[in-house]
């Protein structure tokens, strides 16, 4: 059995004038991929400050899905580590929460002990 990640931007809040992004709503959600299903899932909010006149500057219009979660996950790094850890730590919480779903079910039996 697996467990997969997936990451979205579900909303995002940018100004009008010239379409840079403040604030980005994400999710994580992980699966398993046998039945019984069990799934758990993170999410927050980002906030950014950007110069629209820096290079490298994306226009709102512009942006793909991955760019923006390129900047959450940028945001999730603490303590000198990388974004790709940040990630990496973010996912395996996410899947311990489905493990010990998965466990805890190996564990546990509903029904009555009479017919």
């Amino acid at each position: 059995m697996a467990i997969t990640t997936t990451w979205a931007i579900k909303n995002m809040t940018h100004i009008d004038a010239d379409g840079g992004v403040i604030q980005a709503y994400w999710s994580l959600v992980g699966e398993s991929d046998v039945d019984p299903f069990y799934s758990a899932s993170n999410q927050s909010k980002a906030f950014f400050i950007y110069d629209a006149s820096a290079p490298g500057y994306i226009p709102y219009a512009d942006l793909t899905e991955n760019d923006v979660l390129g900047w959450v996950w940028d945001g999730l790094a603490t303590d000198g580590q990388t974004s790709a850890e940040a990630k990496a730590a973010q996912e395996a919480n996410v899947v311990s929460l489905v493990e010990k779903q998965i466990d805890d079910a190996a564990t546990q039996t509903t029904g009555v002990p009479w017919s």
